[in-house]
């Protein structure tokens, strides 16, 4: 099954106390990528979420905006260090001592002061939160993949009008090439009556037209062209991710149309062959996309 490598999913779960909302996005990437913006405190969730979403896809940059809001979700604590703070109520005596500053100290210089207080933030529920995050990224998920599908069959649909068109135009140059060699000896063959005043020499004709048939021969690109499309065809209808695969088959059909290209002595087939690279150039634009 063809998939596209892009989707968007969304999931929401309103808990009273507690509403979890997860958005993803995914568009084409050579490897499988993630990208998860969520609260910090439940970065240490991070690992489960890209196995979970990593089960659906192969390839593709996933974006993941992961947003948890309610009350009683976190408990704060302040912590004292109270030798800290006694070192530096000591200091500051000493200096008003030392250099005779009048003047009481400010509980808001004390608050000022650095690493004495500390806030910590325990959550709490963790579990139950859990399940239900990692629940709403699973429905986030199969939405996006559900998208990626639909968007992938319209994609095969397209690569094989491409693939249609570029199969009949082969079996166009096989059907023709011959005849271009036939129009080359006859050519030749004008030719030399109009020089040499009537007086032809046919071995010199057949030597000519031989040497040209062997170097405008296409029959063997022609063979890989077909066992390229063939593979194409039966990898479009395959359930494993394919992406890769026909990105190379794309190559590979480009490369044997431009060999054909260079040894092309003939406007029809020159024409043939840019119309097939037309195609081609499609066919690769809608196969970055796949998965």
């Amino acid at each position: 099954m063809v998939k596209s490598m892009t989707g968007f999913g969304r999931a929401e779960a309103n808990q009273g106390a507690y509403k979890i909302l997860v958005e993803m996005k995914s568009v084409n990437h050579r490897f499988c990528e993630f990208n998860i913006r969520m609260p910090k405190q439940f970065l240490v969730l991070e690992e489960k979420i890209k196995k979970a979403v990593g089960s659906y896809l192969q390839r593709g940059r996933v974006e993941m905006f992961i947003t948890v809001e309610g009350q009683n979700i976190h408990e704060h604590s302040l912590d004292v260090d109270w030798q800290l703070l006694s070192a530096y109520i000591d200091v500051l005596h000493k200096v008003k001592d030392k250099h005779q500053i009048s003047g009481s100290i400010d509980i808001n210089d004390i608050l000022k002061l650095e690493n004495v207080f500390t806030i910590r933030e325990a959550q709490t529920g963790l579990e139950e939160i859990e399940k239900v995050l990692l629940e709403q990224v699973r429905l986030a998920t199969e939405q996006l993949v559900s998208m990626r599908t639909l968007e992938g069959e319209q994609l095969k649909e397209d690569i094989f009008v491409h693939l249609t068109y570029i199969e009949s135009m082969a079996r166009e140059l096989q059907q023709f090439a011959p005849t271009v060699v036939e129009a080359y000896r006859k050519r030749l063959e004008k030719k030399m009556k109009d020089f040499l005043d009537s007086q032809i020499d046919e071995q010199r004709i057949m030597a000519e037209a031989a040497i040209f048939a062997d170097r405008a021969d296409i029959n063997e690109e022609l063979k890989r062209i077909h066992s390229h499309l063939g593979q194409f065809t039966q990898s479009l209808h395959s359930r494993e991710p394919v992406g890769r695969k026909l990105d190379f088959l794309v190559q590979e059909l480009n490369r044997e149309v431009n060999t054909i290209g260079s040894k092309a002595n003939d406007a029809k087939i020159a024409n043939l062959v840019v119309e097939m690279k037309a195609c081609l150039e499609k066919i690769k634009e809608q196969v970055q996309n796949i998965e």
